[in-house]
């Protein structure tokens, strides 16, 4: 194997291509190892740290802050080297310092983007675009599956799994990591804190188990996660017996930065039979109730709103207004690549018999073709990853230029323009904690292989 040893001079385009490109599909695992550590290394010499936001968050929910703004957490499933240059663009254009690159677990397995791909691909991003500051990576939805854990054995399995994404995202240095055992949550019981019980106990064991792990001078940005998205939306009660219930687990800390909760909506949005999607009615006085508890109650930054990038474009500005921290935004940008334009018709035919293919168990009485398709496709983008990487400059930048500019829209509808120096003021990167910057060099050579590579 050929080792990949680059001076501290400035990298060209090109290098920074051809590396992320070993990084993510090289067949030899040395070679792709170390492309990984390499983009890490030259990263964070260049000044694009990975970072935990939650200092920030801590801030926010002291009322330090009374600025009104929402972080965007941009869940990127495809073309995600090209698509991250473009939101660093984006926020380099605009001082955008508040954004958040994130993945979830069901996410990792589709798109076949492992922790470690997925953050050598954001940070040679932030390589090729001259990107400095803090880059916050995010593991979104690690979540528990309740089907799994309706046993003892699938339980401790799914305990084990968690456990085990838990260990490889703090290796490809995801210092924000949300907890979803909000699936656990059992309506059942005749009282909310029953009913919150195992929700909040094995978020509690999650979050003792990450800050066992984190580095030296990393506080992790956890999230926790109160109703399952698309079901019924969230009520103060239960935000406090959660809360309370953290808290008694973890010895008086809740531990946790930010409570996603249920508003109304629905990931990926609600398909109708001609592919459109249905409108959804949104709750904005639950996120404002919530982070009105989670601020004057127990100093939690707030509420977080999942479900999001399908909705209307007139709405976006509502979130700040009603103090939402963090807002979580995936299918609308799959849609703009999936749908675009300049997408070849025989790529777009392709994905469609796939879906027919491999996805017919997924299909539900009643559904139309449309709506089918609209729903599986997604489990298209791995096995369609180099294709889409490898399209011609026609084809694919038209897409990014369009999803370049739905990120500036967006960053300029929640109010994140001009946070580069509000961010900088309570997050501080490893030029300025030498601890940290020691840990994360141990961390990084350990994130050069994905453990479960290939599942």
């Amino acid at each position: 194997m050929k080792r990949i040893l680059l001076e501290c001079a400035a990298m060209s385009d090109a290098e920074i291509d051809s590396l992320v490109r070993t990084a993510v599909f090289s067949s030899d695992a040395s070679a792709k190892a170390e492309a990984r550590k390499t983009i890490h290394h030259r990263a964070r010499q260049s000044g694009a740290v990975p970072s935990s936001i939650y200092p920030l968050y801590q801030a926010l929910g002291r009322d330090e802050i009374q600025r009104r703004f929402t972080v965007p957490a941009f869940n990127i499933r495809a073309l995600t080297y090209d698509v991250a240059r473009a939101l660093f663009r984006a926020a380099m254009r605009h001082d955008v310092g508040a954004f958040i690159f994130e993945i979830a677990r069901s996410e990792i397995g589709y798109t076949e983007q492992r922790p470690g791909e997925y953050a050598a691909c954001v940070l040679a991003a932030a390589l090729a675009e001259g990107y400095t500051g803090p880059v916050f990576i995010q593991g979104d939805h690690f979540q528990a599956s309740a089907k799994k854990w309706a046993t003892d054995d699938g339980r401790a399995a799914e305990v084990k799994a968690l456990e085990s994404l838990i260990d490889e995202a703090l290796a490809a240095e995801f210092y924000n990591i949300d907890i979803d055992t909000s699936t656990l949550v059992d309506l059942s019981f005749p009282t909310r804190d029953e009913q919150q019980h195992t929700n909040y106990t094995y978020t509690a064991h999650f979050t003792k188990y990450i800050r066992e792990r984190q580095p030296r001078g990393v506080e992790v940005s956890i999230g926790g996660e109160i109703g399952e998205v698309g079901k019924y939306n969230t009520t103060p009660d239960e935000v406090r017996a959660y809360v309370d219930g953290l808290r008694r687990e973890l010895g008086g800390d809740p531990g946790i930065a930010k409570i996603s909760v249920q508003t109304g909506t629905s990931h990926g949005g609600v398909p109708m039979a001609d592919g459109t999607i249905a409108a959804a009615k949104i709750d904005f006085g639950v996120l404002r109730t919530t982070t009105e508890i989670c601020r004057g109650e127990y100093h939690i930054a707030g509420s977080v709103q999942h479900g999001a990038s399908t909705l209307p474009e007139e709405v976006f500005n509502h979130f700040p207004e009603n103090n939402a921290v963090e807002i979580h935004l995936a299918t609308g940008f799959q849609n703009m690549i999936l749908d675009a334009p300049s997408l070849p018709a025989e790529m777009k035919e392709a994905i469609r018999n796939f879906c027919f293919e491999h996805c017919l168990d997924e299909r539900k009485a009643g559904e139309t073709d449309e709506q089918f398709v609209y729903k599986t496709r997604k489990k298209a983008i791995g096995p369609f990853k180099q294709q889409m990487w490898d399209l011609p400059a026609s084809a694919k930048q038209p897409i990014v230029d369009a999803i370049e500019a739905k990120f500036e829209f967006l960053m300029e509808k929640l109010a994140v323009f001009n946070t580069r120096e509000l961010v900088a003021q309570y997050v501080k990167t490893d030029a300025e904690l030498p601890e940290y910057a020691a840990a994360s060099a141990e961390l990084t050579a350990a994130a050069t292989v994905d453990p479960n590579e290939g599942e």
